[in-house]
């Protein structure tokens, strides 16, 4: 079964900086496909778990905080669909937080932050290990992200939902062009 792993806080303002796509190659053994530039790995031929994130680590450049799901986990997402079919506002950007494992959902879901005035980050639902929601992009946004953490009791990392769909792609046997392994990762952290 395919892994897909997501490196928390790696590549963002200058910190914490490598290539995805030169780790994914140093980790060929496992078949391994870089998507994006924010750490998101899609392992097809991972073996041993434990194996695999040792070798992981050993390749890193530095520590980083990793979050691992199974593929079948990531594929549902689609399927589920929480945002609907309606196509987000233009100043809108869907996104999925993920968990370094089940959640204890502290928070109340649909939540809005801030609470009071116009919102910068909706959730909108939660599932396992993932969070569902939508961002305005604003420079106080990746502060409300942040809080993520302390209200739903695990640390997470936050993508993108076209880089969700770009992994389920690749889950599907999609190609492994340099479109997937290098795109833009634009609001992942």
């Amino acid at each position: 079964m395919a892994l897909v792993v997501f490196l928390r806080g790696v590549n963002v303002g200058g910190h914490r900086t490598f290539r995805p796509s030169v780790l994914a190659e140093s980790l060929s053994a496992f078949d391994v496909v870089n998507v994006g530039a924010a750490g998101t790995f899609v392992v097809r031929k991972p073996g041993a778990r434990a194996r695999f994130l040792s070798a992981l680590r050993a390749k890193l450049p530095f520590e980083a905080e990793v979050m691992i799901c199974d593929g079948r986990a990531i594929a549902r997402l689609e399927t589920d669909h929480p945002f609907g079919n309606t196509p987000p506002a233009l100043d809108v950007t869907r996104f999925v937080s993920v968990f370094s494992g089940r959640t204890k959902a502290r928070a109340p879901i649909p939540l809005s932050l801030p609470e009071h005035g116009e919102w910068l980050v909706r959730l909108i639902a939660a599932d396992g290990q993932f969070v569902f929601g939508e961002y305005r992009r604003h420079m106080k946004t990746i502060g409300y992200l942040g809080r993520l953490d302390k209200l739903f009791g695990a640390a997470a990392t936050t993508r993108n939902w076209n880089t969700i769909q770009s992994i389920i792609r690749v889950l599907e046997g999609g190609p492994t062009s340099k479109r997937f392994r290098k795109s833009s990762g634009a609001g992942d952290r």
